[in-house]
Parts: C-alpha cells; structure tokens; sequence
C-alpha cells in the first residue's frame, strides 16, 4: 500500500470523494454552454453575424485601395478607406516593398525585438520617425492597436490614474483596462476641459502615483479636435502626462503632416505621440515618440512588442519611403485638403449636417428614424447611386440618426466629389428627407 493509499484508507471522506471523482460525469442538460451566445442575436453586430451579412459588415471590396473599386461587381466611388494621402498603391512605395521582398522574403527578421528580430533598418526608422516628429526617441508596434495599448499598460501601475477622454479608440479603453484591471481610470466628458480638471483635482488629492492623460489628435467618426492647448495647459498645472493617439492626425494634419500638436503648435508640450502607419502611410504598425529614457522603458515594458515577432523588413523598406513622400512631398496633403474642403461644402450647400469637423473626416448626420431606414439609405448609395459610404447608428450617433462617415483622400477627382453630392442630392429628394434641423446636435 503506498502513502496516498493509507491516507485514504483512514479517512473515509476523502475515499468517498475520490470514489466519486473516478466516476463518468453526466453531462446537466440544464446547464448553460459556452457556446450558446454564438447561437443567438447577442454580441457586437449580433443582427449582421447572425444574418451572415456581407453587406452591411464584412463587404467584399475588389482592387487596389484608392477613389474608385469595385463592389459587387460594379466600380463604386470609394470613401470608406483611410488612404488619406491617396499612396495605397504608390509606385515607389511598391517598388520598394519588391525589392525588399526580393531580398529579405516575407519573414525576415523571425523573432522579436528583444531577441533575434532587432535590426540596423528598424533602429534607422525609428530615428528617422523621431526627427519628423521632432521627438527624441521613437519606438516601432506592429499595429496601431497593440501600440496603444502596449505603450499605456507598460507607463502605468496599480498606484496610477488613467484619465481619459470618453470618445476614446477602443484600443485606448483596452489599454487602460489592461493597466489598471479595471481599477482607477476616469472618463472626462469629450473635450471638456472642467470636467477634465474635475478629474485632475480628484486624483492630486489622493495621489499615490502618477496621472496619465490619453486622448486623440483627431476623433476618428466625428472628425473634431481634441482642445489640444487647453489640455496641455492642465496637464502642466497638475503634474500629470499627455498620451495623444494621433491615429487620423498623423501624416494629415500640420503645415508638414507632424499631426495635430503641429496644427496647434504644441508638438513640443505632448509627452508621448502616437501615431499608426495604417490610415495616411497605407501599411501597417505604429510609432510611440518621446523622451528617450522613457521610449527605452516602453520598449522594454511594452507586452505587445516583447513579446511579438518583430515589423516584417518589406514593411520596415516600405515605411522608410512613404515617410519620405508625406515628409517632402506636400502636394498629396494639399490635395487631399482640397478635396475634403470640395466635399464637405457641396454637402452643406445640399442642406446635410457634417457636425463640427476640423479634419478631413466628413461625418454625415442624416435623420433616419429608424435603422431599417438607415440600412435603407446604404443601400441606396452604393447600389444606385455608385456611392460607397459605411453608416453608423446609435449608439455611436443619436437615436434616429444615422452617420455616414466619409473619408476625402489626394486620390479623389474632383468629378468623384461631384458625383457623390448629386448622389447625395438624389437621396434627399427621393426619401424627401428634412434637413432643416441639425441631427449632430441632438442630446448633446
């Protein structure tokens, strides 16, 4: 008889308890199963999942990004991608990624940066990403996700306070429940500068540790700015840090595309900037820019770039070229402004609602009533009218409403601009949609 056997021999509950453990288990037909969510309407988009809709959600999309693809096998205009600068597609940039390829495959570097994926091209983006941002240090992500949330959950801890703007990217909200569990984060209503200083107060009385203000340069459905001075100005006053996510601002905004802190002059006051190379770099991954000391912590702190396979080199050889055109190259900004300024006037001549955007995003505010109207109106666009617009409703926008978010790039003809405010011009008549009021300022 070996220990575990005498030991259950002289106590007869644990005999009885592994008597029972040895038994098959019977599945409870009553009980609850894991799955059981994904068999219902629940969950984001449960309607579309449901439906296995791939019209609203999921659209397939034929061709090379840019101002005209083709969607169901008709050529659209295209205003639902974030191709700002219009290069999905560039030649130089693609030439570059050919030779890269060439060169390295799709794999090199394997491993990530902390091991065997660090090399002189990665450690030469990042400074030359600092110098355009006018940073010391810079940091490369793979995605802009894991970048913002990488670079928050590494700067904060357990005695911290988080305080964001409440129009926050998910990948900020992410973040932040990932550095403190849930625990001591503030939401300020969006761009309110008291209710900001409300929460700075709150967390200087009970200080612990530090204070880390997260926001975004440019709202990425509503095209507004973020009050940039102002919250410079209070972040100086508590002896907090400024975060800015400038996902929209990046490469857009700023006499030389340095993002929203160049547009207001405050580039120099913003602790941390973030930018993604998805939306006006047309590739993918990220940058943190800053201190050196403190870039240096996040990458070594930073869980989603310790621990994940270093930016492919076709990116890397890629990036080093587009950062040069949106660098030098000012006519794809300029274009892309003139076109955003064509768009947005034309729809407000028609009568329609584009809120208060300072940025080329052009949020469409329509009254809907319902969102089997709304999903009516997508329809209508791209399947009439040759239109590709995406359309958001509560609880995004207000009830009734529906958003159309459209995106103006350098790629955009004029004739595109015109087409689609006639389209536009067409819907409102036939739906004989009232216009006289102003859908964006509902329960605000």
């Amino acid at each position: 008889m070996n220990d575990q056997e005498a030991t259950l021999t002289k106590n007869p509950r644990l005999r009885k308890r592994k008597d029972e453990s040895d038994q098959p288990q019977v599945k409870d037909r009553a009980a609850p199963d894991l799955f059981d969510k994904c068999r219902g309407e629940g969950g984001y988009f449960g309607y579309f999942r449901a439906h296995d809709d791939m019209f609203f959600s999921r659209p397939v999309l034929e061709g090379i990004p840019g101002a005209r693809m083709k969607y169901q096998g008709k050529e659209v205009i295209m205003w639902a991608i974030n191709n700002y600068m219009g290069l999905a597609g560039n030649e130089a940039v693609k030439d570059a990624a050919r030779k890269s390829l060439e060169q390295w495959g799709t794999f090199t570097p394997m491993g990530s940066r902390m091991l065997t994926g660090n090399t002189d091209q990665h450690i030469a983006l990042e400074k030359k990403l600092a110098a355009y941002l006018q940073k010391p240090a810079a940091a490369l992500f793979n995605y802009g996700y894991l970048g913002v949330m990488g670079t928050i959950s590494a700067l904060t801890g357990p005695n911290d306070v988080i305080i964001m703007d409440r129009l926050s990217h998910a990948s900020i909200v992410d973040g932040t429940i990932l550095a403190s569990a849930g625990r001591r984060f503030r939401p300020f209503k969006h761009n309110d500068m008291n209710h900001l200083e409300h929460h700075l107060k709150a967390a200087n009385r009970l200080r612990k540790g530090g204070i880390l203000i997260v926001i975004e340069g440019v709202y990425g459905m509503r095209g507004d700015l973020a009050d940039l001075p102002g919250i410079c100005e209070l972040k100086e006053r508590y002896g907090a840090r400024l975060f800015v996510d400038d996902a929209h601002g990046f490469g857009v905004m700023g006499e030389h595309g340095r993002g929203t802190g160049e547009h207001f002059g405050v580039q120099d006051r913003i602790d941390l900037y973030f930018g993604t190379f998805a939306k006006a770099f047309a590739a993918i991954g990220g940058v943190t820019a800053g201190e050196e000391e403190v870039v240096r912590y996040i990458k070594y702190n930073a869980r989603t770039n310790v621990f994940a396979k270093s930016l492919p080199m076709v990116y890397v050889d890629a990036l080093e070229t587009t950062l040069d055109i949106i660098e030098n190259q000012p006519v794809h900004r300029q274009r892309m402004w003139e076109v955003a300024k064509r768009l947005q006037k034309g729809l407000v001549a028609e009568g329609y609602d584009i809120g208060d955007t300072k940025s080329p995003i052009t949020p469409v505010y329509v009254p809907a009533g319902s969102e089997q109207i709304a999903m009516q109106m997508i329809k209508m666009l791209r399947e009439d009218y040759g239109v590709f617009v995406s359309g958001v409703t509560y609880p995004v926008v207000p009830r009734e409403v529906v958003m159309f978010r459209m995106i103006p790039t350098a790629s955009h003809s004029d004739e595109d601009v015109d087409l689609t405010v006639e389209a536009f011009k067409k819907m409102r008549d036939r739906l004989n949609l009232d216009l006289s009021e102003k859908p964006s300022l509902r329960n605000r």
